[in-house]
């Protein structure tokens, strides 16, 4: 076989492996759990808007963020729910639950739901 040949081969292998990464990238779920991502930003100025905290109030560092499920509802269209935890500078622990819209493109697809948890009956 020529050098060229094994040169063409070689191009199209990894054209065709370039596409099927794409094709796969898109059936991956959006990763937006993240605590500066889409879905925690909006519960914190959504519980900052109601009074329940402030910027002064909260240890944003301690802040974590954690996906609990994503659904596939369409074409590049996920149903997301996040479970956070904001905690203040004294201790106290604000959790909400979120849900959202998200495709691979873009964690904000749809406004942020915030339902927060007032007690937590059972562990």
């Amino acid at each position: 076989m020529s050098i060229k040949i094994i040169l063409i081969l070689t191009l199209a292998l990894l054209v065709g492996c370039a596409e099927k990464r794409d094709i796969v990238k898109k059936l991956e779920h959006p990763e937006c759990s993240g605590v500066e991502r889409w879905a925690t930003n909006m519960a914190f100025v959504k519980l900052k808007n109601a009074g329940i905290t402030s910027n002064e109030s909260l240890d944003f560092h301690k802040t974590k963020t954690t996906r609990l499920a994503s659904e596939n509802i369409g074409n590049n269209l996920y149903t997301q729910i996040h479970f956070i935890v904001f905690t203040e500078k004294s201790g106290k622990k604000i959790e909400v639950v979120t849900k959202n819209m998200a495709s691979n493109e873009e964690c904000s697809m749809s406004d942020v739901e915030v339902f927060v948890i007032s007690r937590v009956i059972s562990k």
